[in-house]
C-alpha cells in the first residue's frame, strides 16, 4: 500500500505527495488558462482559477493522494465557446503540455545542478533533494503518457476526438460506459505495472535518456 511508505520511505512518500497535488493543480489551471485563451469563461465564473487543490480535485481526490498515491482533478468548461475549430484539443492538450514542461525543468534541473552533487560527501539533505527531483520529474512524465492516451474520459480521448468525427461519435454513443472504460485501463496499468510496459518504468526510462543527453 502507498500510504506505507510514509514509515519505510517517508522522502519518496512525501515527494510524491506534493509532486502529484502540485503538478494535477497545474494541470487543471492549464486547462483554464487555455479555455480563457479560447474565449471561454467557465472557469472564472465557476471559481475554478484558484491554486486550492481540492477546488479541482475534490476532497475525494485530495485525500486518495495520500492514501493510495492517486488523485484526479477537473476544469469545467464550455466547448461551445471555443473560438477555434480545435478549441476543445488545444484546451485538453494544455495540461499534459503543461506536465511535460514541469518534468522538463525538474530533470534539467537534476542534470545540471544536483546529478554533480552525487560524489563523495555528499550529505543526507543533497541525496534527498536529488531523490525528490528525480520523483517530480519521473511522476509528471507518467502524467503526461496517462492523459494522452485516448481512452475516455482522459484528455487524448477528446484531442483525438477532435480530429476524427467517427471517434468523436462513438464516444456519444458510449459516453455511459466511459467510467468502466476508465476502470478497466487502471486494472491493465496496473498488471502491467511490473514490466517494461508499466508506466513507471517508461518514465524511468524517459528521464533516465534525456538526463543523460546533458553527459
Amino acid at each position: 500500500m502507498f500510504i506505507e511508505l510514509l514509515n519505510t520511505n517517508p522522502v519518496y512518500y512525501f515527494t510524491a505527495v506534493v509532486t502529484l497535488i502540485f503538478s494535477i493543480v497545474l494541470h487543471e489551471l492549464a486547462h483554464g488558462w487555455a479555455a480563457l485563451w479560447q474565449g471561454d469563461d467557465t472557469p472564472r465564473v465557476l471559481g475554478h482559477m484558484t491554486p486550492n487543490p481540492v477546488t479541482h480535485m475534490g476532497t475525494l481526490g485530495f485525500v486518495a493522494v495520500f492514501l493510495i498515491g492517486m488523485g484526479w482533478g477537473a476544469m469545467p468548461v464550455n466547448p461551445s465557446r471555443f473560438r477555434s475549430r480545435y478549441g476543445d484539443a488545444i484546451v485538453c492538450a494544455a495540461g499534459p503540455a503543461m506536465n511535460l514542461l514541469l518534468a522538463l525543468v525538474s530533470l534539467t534541473i537534476f542534470a545540471l545542478a544536483l546529478k554533480p552533487l552525487m560524489g563523495e560527501g555528499v550529505t543526507e539533505f543533497k541525496m534527498n533533494m536529488i531523490q525528490a527531483c528525480f520523483i517530480f520529474g519521473m511522476f509528471n512524465i507518467v502524467l503526461v503518457l496517462l492523459n494522452l492516451l485516448p481512452v475516455p474520459p482522459l484528455d487524448g480521448s477528446r484531442i483525438l476526438a477532435d480530429f476524427h468525427r467517427g471517434y468523436a461519435d462513438w464516444l456519444r454513443q458510449t459516453q455511459a460506459n466511459h467510467l468502466f472504460m476508465l476502470i478497466g485501463l487502471f486494472v491493465i496499468l496496473g498488471a502491467l505495472r511490473d514490466t517494461p510496459y508499466g508506466l513507471f518504468n517508461l518514465a524511468g526510462n524517459i528521464a533516465n535518456w534525456y538526463i543523460g543527453l546533458f553527459s
